[in-house]
């Protein structure tokens, strides 16, 4: 065993909580998860219990810890990736008083108009305020009603016993932050989405009164603010005890997925990009400046990086869409399938989609199953599969789901090289998808671009989370991680599928002009 540092990192997706003990080198030593419940309600709520989220912790870093992977005194500290957007009223004591509302949960959305009015909009009155949200945060209140924004209205003003119990508002990050050490705090990122902060100098994130009294929430609600790298504490006594760890294992702030992505993709350098492919997706890179595009929803925003803005762009939905292929059409539980056990059904779909020639055949699916983010906002598209025939067979639709997702991608990455002002030229690819070398070269090939697979693309959250902790602690500078960055296998496009995929993608939009107008008809 080697005597180098190990952080154990946590990354809590939608999906289930991962945990991984990694060096600060980089090197996944050993992981292990548990699953979490998504709940929907009838409402129109998507909610997770965050008690369920700190009970998968213990259990799989209590057996990770177990399996001696390395001795104790090497663990120096633990640090956090999660999901972000969610959002949890707690008590003084950190007890959670109702469920955590989830980021694709929009049940805020007549709670924020209601709040703002005629506040945020870009006619009359409304430009001046909308230009000084944005001025002062980079964005605004998304008017879907996905974010903190909004879910802390929804509490308010649908659940007033709860907001009258609530010490502060916490997000997922910040939750499991406060079951390890007992502080409440938010990261430089995890508070971003409550729009009401001043982010025009990315190295003192702070609280902005004027935008704090118009959110409609009380400010004492709201927790501490504190940087990425921050040491925020040490793990209390009973975690410790839990798990199996010495005492005084410290805890780094951490930050959410798409910032730790960033980071564990090893593209930390200026205009240097990642994409990321898990339920949802996002294209992201370092940037030297805060800048705004509300057409196409993206900005730049605050991130672990010191002195720099993460240029984000966020879609609803891409492995989602495979999770629904899976699960509600090919092994759907009915008469069916009553039996049958469900293979490793992504390492089928590679296999599957090999054997269909690029452009599915005709087939063409938009993957906006959730509706979109960017490059345009709507909460009423929804995913279609276009052009099937008698001809077409099950292998045309799964390739379909695969290339659709990467014309999504395309679609933003346009307006993405235009505001970093630059065509790329080579992108990092990580995240659960990533683990598929058919769908890297379809990315490849619908991008236009070299497709860098980094090694073990599925553990970047975590291997970001665990360099965020090292840099922390003082071990490394985030200048170091290119070099330590390891790459699996590189993609480049095939130049025989450029024409089919150029026509493709221009049918692509023509669907969302055709379509958008009816999805807002049968869905608002």
């Amino acid at each position: 065993m080697s005597d180098e540092s190990v952080i154990l990192a946590m990354d809590l997706g939608t999906s289930g909580m991962k945990v991984a003990l990694i060096t600060v080198g980089g090197k996944v030593l050993g992981w292990d998860s548990e699953s979490v419940k998504l709940i929907l309600t009838q409402d129109g709520g998507a909610e997770q219990d965050p008690q369920e989220w700190w009970q998968a912790f213990l259990k799989a870093a209590g057996r990770l810890v177990a399996r001696g992977l390395t001795p104790l005194d090497n663990i120096k500290a633990v640090c956090c990736s999660t999901q972000g957007e969610g959002t949890i009223p707690v008590d003084q004591n950190g007890n959670a008083l109702m469920n955590c509302v989830l980021w694709m949960d929009m049940r805020g959305e007549k709670f924020l108009k209601q709040q703002f009015k005629g506040l945020i909009n870009m006619t009359g009155a409304g430009i001046n305020n909308t230009l000084r949200w944005i001025r002062l945060t980079g964005g605004m209140p998304s008017m879907t009603g996905k974010d903190p924004a909004a879910h802390m209205l929804l509490i308010r003003d649908a659940y007033p016993e709860v907001y009258a119990r609530t010490y502060k508002f916490l997000n997922v990050l910040d939750f499991l932050n406060l079951k390890l050490t007992g502080r409440f705090t938010a990261t430089f990122d995890s508070i971003l989405t409550s729009w009401v902060t001043d982010n025009r100098d990315p190295d003192r994130i702070h609280y902005d009164a004027d935008l704090v009294k118009r959110s409609g929430i009380d400010s004492d609600k709201l927790p501490e603010i504190v940087k990425c790298t921050d040491i925020i504490g040490e793990i209390k006594c009973e975690v410790a005890d839990a798990l199996g760890l010495k005492p005084g294992v410290k805890v780094v702030a951490g930050a959410i997925d798409n910032t730790a992505a960033a980071i564990g993709a090893g593209t930390v350098g200026d205009f240097d990009t990642h994409l990321y492919i898990g339920t949802s997706s996002w294209m992201a890179a370092h940037v030297p400046f805060k800048k705004t595009d509300i057409v196409s929803s993206m900005a730049s925003v605050p991130c672990a990086v010191p002195g720099r803005y993460l240029l984000t762009a966020l879609q609803a939905t891409a492995g989602g869409n495979l999770t629904f292929l899976r699960d509600n059409i090919i092994y759907h539980k009915d008469e069916l399938l009553q039996e049958a056990d469900v293979p490793d059904i992504f390492k089928v779909l590679d296999q599957i989609t090999e054997r269909t020639p690029a452009g599915s055949n005709g087939v063409i699916y938009t993957p906006w199953i959730w509706g979109e983010r960017a490059p345009v906002e709507d909460r009423t598209l929804r995913a279609g599969i276009y052009n099937l025939s008698l001809n077409n067979h099950r292998e045309d639709i799964i390739r379909a789901f695969l290339e659709g997702i990467a014309m999504n991608t395309r679609w933003l990455m346009n307006p993405f090289e235009k505001f970093m002002g630059r065509k790329l030229q080579r992108i990092n690819i990580v995240g659960g998808g990533a683990q598929s070398n058919v769908w890297c070269q379809i990315f490849a090939d619908v991008l236009n671009v070299e497709i860098r697979q980094v090694s073990d693309p599925v553990q970047a959250n975590a291997r970001g989370a665990a360099w965020i902790g090292a840099v922390g602690l003082g071990e490394i500078k985030f200048g170091d991680l290119q070099a330590l960055t390891q790459i699996n296998r590189t993609y480049t496009p095939n130049t025989a599928n450029r024409v089919l995929y150029d026509d493709r993608f221009d049918l692509f939009k023509t669907i969302y002009k055709q379509m958008n107008g009816i999805y807002r008809k049968l869905n608002s």
